[in-house]
């Protein structure tokens, strides 16, 4: 477009002119919607663009390409660190029509998605075919297939899986000036080259808009034995994964650790589950095995049993019990009723997890005088804690003081500010905590070569200079 036609027409138009009515979203219809499914405030942006394919979406970032047009992609929205927030000045680009199952394949053991499919209608056509897709969080219901793509998501089953990228053989992407990268591959092997899917997972769309994703399925397994454990001892959680790691002959599929504080506020009304064993001792662990036997699972517990590593446990007896165990570990939002919360995503080697979390409480006491509640919960079998902090009262000065304890002890042990959450808006003031000079700069030069113009996900993760 030249400069004498850009004069008389802004970039809303342009995109008016290029879509249907019904796919450019202004005004009202923009603010109707919510930023996020924990935001209260409403979408800002100039427009909201809805691509219904990989085209539509090519056409939309060339328009905004030529009119130097800020953009921001979006999915479920069910993000926690501020990535997909945009500001009046941006257009977004949703992509919640970008939502077919393509084609699953049993013999290869893949399945074809547009980035709009919900997970869990993804983990269900998986299902109907005998197969399972393994990634598994707890907004599976609303977070969508291109927003796991582009946080690299992590979730419940990380320790037998791996994360996101582990799972995704192919995938379409389009670039800040609307070049599609199609790179569909189906093969778990193939080294012919660069492996490019891997710019587009993880980097929270600032390097291009993934549309489309070819996904590895694994044979479902016919058997899910899961059981709740008590444990008296911190130093013994190490031991009890250990344990469980090799006498379920690697089965092991979830280990998640909650303290007596996150245990107790999702297991006592208003919560909706009943405690399923005594609320006393200090940790309780959900573990899971795909695939294993309830008598390989009973003689590894009787064993743990036996060497003092587990006080109490229940095994589920049915799906019904089984889907109770989870629901009370994903119910984290009980955590929110007490009053304004500060919530974290953090990774850190597992020898190093009891030190860093009373370090953590300790900085918390002191910083605001015994009157924060810090709910702890997490992925401990991949060494990824979350914690859900109360501090009282809330400000952005209360909230960065809140952070400060959290993250700064990271930094002598080598861990992460973000486990699976992703950077955002809300860890990038903490990105060089966990990422040296070099590897920022890094960042910066392949941010430069494919988004010149600094277009996708605008000031996220990290500012160009």
């Amino acid at each position: 477009m030249s400069e004498a036609s850009r004069s008389d027409i802004d970039v809303v138009a342009a995109l008016q002119a290029a879509f249907s009515a019904k796919d450019v979203l202004t005004g009202e219809d923009v603010t109707a919607r919510a930023s996020g499914i924990w935001r209260k405030a409403p979408i800002e942006a100039k427009a909201i663009v809805r691509p219904q394919d990989t085209e539509g979406v090519a056409r939309a970032m060339q328009i905004c390409h030529e009119f130097n047009q800020g953009v921001v992609a979006h999915g479920g929205l069910t993000g926690l660190v501020e990535s997909a927030v945009a500001s009046p000045d941006d257009v977004v680009i949703s992509l919640e029509r970008l939502n077919q199952i393509e084609e699953v394949n049993t013999l290869d053991r893949t399945m074809v998605v547009g980035s709009g499919t919900i997970l869990q209608v993804v983990q269900e056509a998986a299902e109907e075919h005998g197969l399972v897709f393994p990634l598994d969080l707890g907004g599976r219901g609303s977070c969508t297939i291109g927003g796991n793509i582009a946080t690299n998501a992590g979730g419940n089953r990380v320790i037998r899986y791996g994360m996101a990228r582990d799972m995704i053989l192919g995938l379409e992407a389009v670039l800040a000036d609307g070049t599609v990268v199609s790179s569909m591959n189906r093969m778990i092997k193939n080294n012919a080259g660069y492996d490019l899917k891997q710019l587009f997972i993880g980097t929270e769309g600032t390097l291009g808009i993934v549309t489309k994703a070819v996904l590895r399925l694994r044979e479902q397994p016919k058997t899910i034995p899961t059981f709740f454990v008590a444990v008296d001892e911190f130093d013994k959680l190490p031991l009890l994964l250990k344990h469980m790691d090799g006498a379920l002959g690697g089965t092991l599929s979830a280990f998640e650790v909650m303290w007596n504080n996150f245990y107790r506020i999702v297991t006592t009304e208003p919560a909706r589950q009943q405690p399923p064993l005594a609320q006393d001792s200090p940790y309780y662990v959900l573990i899971e095995a795909m695939g294993s036997s309830d008598a390989i699972v009973e003689v590894a517990l009787g064993e743990a049993y036996e060497a003092g590593l587990v006080a109490d446990a229940v095994i589920a007896q049915s799906e019904a019990q089984r889907l109770e165990l989870w629901a009370m570990r994903d119910d984290v939002a009980q955590c929110m009723t007490l009053g304004p919360t500060v919530t974290f995503d953090v990774s850190l080697p597992i020898s190093n997890m009891k030190a860093y979390v009373d370090e953590v409480n300790q900085n918390l006491a002191v910083e605001f005088e015994d009157a924060a509640t810090n709910f702890t919960f997490g992925h401990m079998g991949d060494g990824n804690l979350h914690f859900v902090v109360s501090p009282g009262r809330y400000d952005q000065s209360i909230r960065e003081r809140v952070e400060r304890c959290i993250y700064e002890p990271l930094a002598a042990i080598g861990g992460s500010v973000s486990a699976e959450h992703g950077v955002g808006l809300e860890k990038k003031p903490y990105l060089s905590i966990s990422r040296s000079d070099t590897e920022i700069a890094l960042m910066r030069s392949l941010k430069a070569a494919l988004d010149p113009k600094g277009l996708l996900n605008p000031g996220k993760v990290f500012d160009l200079s």
